[in-house]
């Protein structure tokens, strides 16, 4: 059955199989590379005139409002993106980290000459070199495991994180975050065949999947401590990767996946024999990392999304993800920012 299962998979775009070695073979490299196959970019920008928002008060971050926790736009330089812009030659890039394997939000399709990037995170990034260092292909992507995203920042290997990446409380204290640019809910994917029909108590006796460090991991160790979830729910299986997950599923090592249903859906979307089980159980909203104490770059990056919302952001979206969530599903549009009242 599930040889079947794999053999499935393989078809159509050219396999989560496939794509995963390619990713092994490819991960840890350094890679520029332009983007064909997206979203048109758009090059206009407005003045800080138009940074729109409802302001919330700073105060003791909860995890429902975790996405208001963000600084108001601007677009004034500052000592982070002086850093940026002082790199010469080749090295005059923005370096972000980004995920080389989600279908649809950032991957090597490997049907393009070269397995080039692409997707919705990765149009999005393009649009912020092309704000910071009037090039939307002056990027240095580099390829970091989920749980590697806020080292990668804290250490400097990266001035971003634009990776599927949850905005909490808990992240908070770590690194910074821009405004939301994407809501999207923890939910369930398993074989069509399964009895498992969502989080609930089908769970029971059953190993489900999460990626180390995501906030699917964080979510189902409280439930299952508080009871929640059955305590015979074995979430033991973790893995550097998201994607890595679905490979266990398509192998039977492990019964059921947990993680975002924007991520879900489009694994969903390459491996015809498993679907997503239920409806959202979390509400969770995407947002782009950087230094706690890069100020300045957390201005500019709202600054740009301001401008991303009212021109790009929805034909992004509609190029890489309304197949599979929807042309009017909550997820159609971009989130409405608030900032911090700062003074």
């Amino acid at each position: 059955m599930y040889a079947s299962r794999v053999r499935a998979a393989l078809r159509g775009w050219g396999g989560v199989g496939a794509m995963a070695v390619l990713c092994a073979l490819a991960l840890g490299f350094v890679l520029l590379l332009p983007c064909t196959q997206r979203a048109p970019r758009q090059t206009q920008h407005a003045g800080p005139s138009v940074a729109h928002g409802i302001q919330a008060d700073a105060g003791s971050c909860q995890d429902s409002g975790a996405q208001d926790q963000t600084l108001s736009p601007s677009g004034a330089d500052g000592p982070t993106i002086d850093a940026i812009k002082a790199r010469t030659g080749e090295r005059r890039k923005l370096i972000v980290g980004v995920d080389q394997n989600s279908y649809r939000w950032g991957y090597r399709n490997p049907n393009t000459e070269g397995a080039e990037l692409e997707g919705f995170d990765i149009d999005l990034v393009h649009r912020i070199a092309q704000d910071i260092l009037g090039d939307p292909d002056a990027v240095q992507f580099k390829a970091i495991p989920t749980n590697q995203r806020i080292s990668a920042i804290q250490d400097g290997r990266v001035d971003m994180v634009v990776r599927t990446m949850t905005i909490t409380c808990e992240r908070l204290g770590q690194v910074a975050f821009s405004a939301p640019y994407f809501k999207t809910g923890q939910q369930v994917l398993a074989p069509k065949s399964s009895s498992v029909t969502g989080y609930n108590s089908s769970l029971a006796h059953k190993k489900v999947c999460t990626a180390s460090g995501s906030t699917a991991y964080t979510k189902l160790s409280d439930d299952r401590k508080s009871g929640a979830l059955p305590a015979s729910t074995d979430i033991s299986t973790t893995v550097p990767n998201q994607l890595d997950c679905l490979v266990r599923l398509q192998l039977g090592e492990v019964d059921a996946v947990v993680t975002d249903g924007a991520l879900a859906a489009s694994q969903a979307a390459q491996d015809p024999t498993v679907e997503l089980k239920g409806a959202p159980f979390t509400t969770e909203y995407y947002g782009v990392a950087m230094k706690k104490d890069a100020a300045d770059l957390v201005r500019r990056v709202n600054r740009v999304l301001v401008d991303y919302r009212a021109n790009g952001w929805q034909n992004s979206y509609d190029t890489w993800l309304s197949a599979t969530l929807g042309k009017d599903s909550t997820a159609s549009t971009p989130p409405a920012p608030r900032y911090l009242r700062t003074g």
